[in-house]
């Protein structure tokens, strides 16, 4: 896994505009401009924790509301991680991360499988945090598992507040994806599947 571990993504819709540059071996720097403010600090947790190279700009229709924005965010973010990992010779393939944040607690569990599946189960009793719609993060998990073409596993184990319990997810699933995309020092080049793809 000489070759550089990077992608630039440009997703252009009726609703979105977005422009991603992902670097899997950097050292967690991001400049994120979503329009969204907690959607930015999620996103820079996201590349800080997993220690990714990390740009995102998106122009969105946000004059709607905010769906659209996320959503195809997660999207193009996952494409970028499937363009990064290319054949995924060499990395360990599974990844797993339990982080706390003050009260809250969230589990992520990553597999690099190439089959996508979200399973989600985190509750917030609140409509927003900021201007990002609660449900959304759902949806921008699900967004990037699809287009990633991974499965991912999210669970909130405790928790009351919605900050803590949104920025602990990004957390986990950030180290639990620093933990799957790192070379594994044992497997030489190997693809880790039996079934010789990923």
């Amino acid at each position: 896994m000489t070759a550089p571990r990077q992608a630039t993504i440009h997703r252009a819709t009726s609703e979105t505009d977005i422009a991603i540059a992902l670097n899997l071996d950097g050292t967690g720097t991001a400049q994120v401009a979503t329009g969204i403010g907690f959607f930015d600090h999620m996103l820079t947790a996201l590349a800080k924790h997993g220690l990714f190279d990390l740009d995102v700009t998106v122009r969105g229709d946000l004059h709607i509301d905010g769906h659209h924005t996320v959503e195809d965010t997660g999207i193009a973010l996952g494409q970028a991680f499937r363009q990064a990992l290319g054949d995924k010779r060499g990395v360990r393939r599974f990844g797993h991360a339990l982080i706390p944040l003050d009260e809250a607690l969230c589990e992520a569990v990553v597999d690099l499988s190439g089959r996508p599946f979200l399973a989600f189960d985190a509750r917030f009793d609140r409509d927003r945090i900021g201007e990002l719609d609660t449900e959304l993060v759902e949806e921008f998990f699900r967004a990037f598992a699809m287009a990633g073409m991974l499965t991912l596993h999210l669970n909130q184990k405790a928790g009351q507040n919605c900050h803590h319990i949104a920025e602990a997810a990004f957390k986990a699933l950030a180290r639990a994806l620093r933990m799957a995309a790192e070379p594994d020092p044992r497997a030489g080049s190997a693809i880790p599947s039996t079934k010789g793809v990923l």
